[in-house]
């Protein structure tokens, strides 16, 4: 065993054998007598006890744990980015084959329900907390689909609040300005099933559910479904279909009264 010795005229620091101690001698540095202290006198600085149990050598029992981040799979990003092309070309197919009248709202109903499962799956691997462990295997996969059910379940608000409340035929005749406050409600509650699901932030869990909200109203956009709006549509194309009535209405009442001035 070492003593840490201190020169108190150089302040030099080395260490010497613990035979020397209590003794006297010349520091090799500056040559000036010294003398080295007694074992009982060296000051041990001693790490703070952490509260973990112990084995017999004092080592703590705990194994540290390592976090690593949820890993999206070449499989998975496969599988993923598959299932989103497919749906992006039925969509396209739908917008070609149906015109104007858009896709069937079966079709509008089963692309909402397949698109909730992988884009719920990406987006946490996006959004999840970095400080604590992520959900792994079977937990995730269940908690995945219990997020992507409360998804496809929230656009029961835009199909019969607005509708109910503004006394509408359809949801797709409300203006856009309705619709964009019913998305925004729908993002809100979208979050709040991201953060139960997954114990994140409001912010990721608002990030998440609007991941979702957008892939599904750009791809409805793309297969030619009308979210809003089509009351106003209709209103203008039978307001353009009247002009020429209207117009000849307008044109006899002036030819009868010419003839009764003249």
């Amino acid at each position: 065993m070492s003593i840490q010795v201190t020169c108190p005229s150089c302040l030099k620091r080395f260490q010497v054998s613990d035979k020397f101690a209590g003794k006297s001698g010349p520091c090799p540095a500056c040559k000036k007598p010294i003398k080295i202290p007694d074992k009982s006198e060296e000051v041990v600085v001693h790490a703070p006890d952490d509260g973990a149990p112990k084995d017999s050598k004092g080592q703590s029992v705990l194994k540290p744990v390592t976090i690593s981040d949820p890993e999206l799979t070449n499989r998975m990003l496969i599988i993923a980015g598959s299932a989103v092309v497919a749906l992006l070309a039925v969509a396209v197919y739908f917008r070609v084959s149906s015109g104007d009248a858009g896709p069937p709202l079966w079709a509008q109903l089963l692309g909402v329900v397949l698109l909730a499962l992988p884009l719920t799956r990406i987006g946490y691997s996006f959004v999840h907390d970095r400080e604590l462990a992520p959900y792994t295997g079977i937990e995730l996969r269940n908690r995945v689909l219990i997020c992507s059910g409360l998804f496809v379940l929230t656009w029961v608000v835009y199909a019969f609040v607005p509708a109910y409340v503004l006394e509408l035929d359809a949801a797709n005749e409300m203006s856009w300005t309705t619709a964009g406050i019913t998305f925004c409600i729908m993002g809100v509650l979208g979050a709040l099933a991201s953060v139960a699901c997954f114990e994140l932030e409001f912010l990721p869990g608002f990030i998440h559910a609007g991941f979702y909200y957008a892939v599904v109203i750009i791809t409805g956009l793309i297969a030619g479904v009308k979210f809003a709006g089509e009351a106003i549509e209709d209103e203008y194309q039978l307001s353009m279909e009247l002009l020429p009535s209207l117009g000849g209405f307008l044109g006899s009442l002036a030819s009868m009264a010419s003839g009764w001035l003249l």
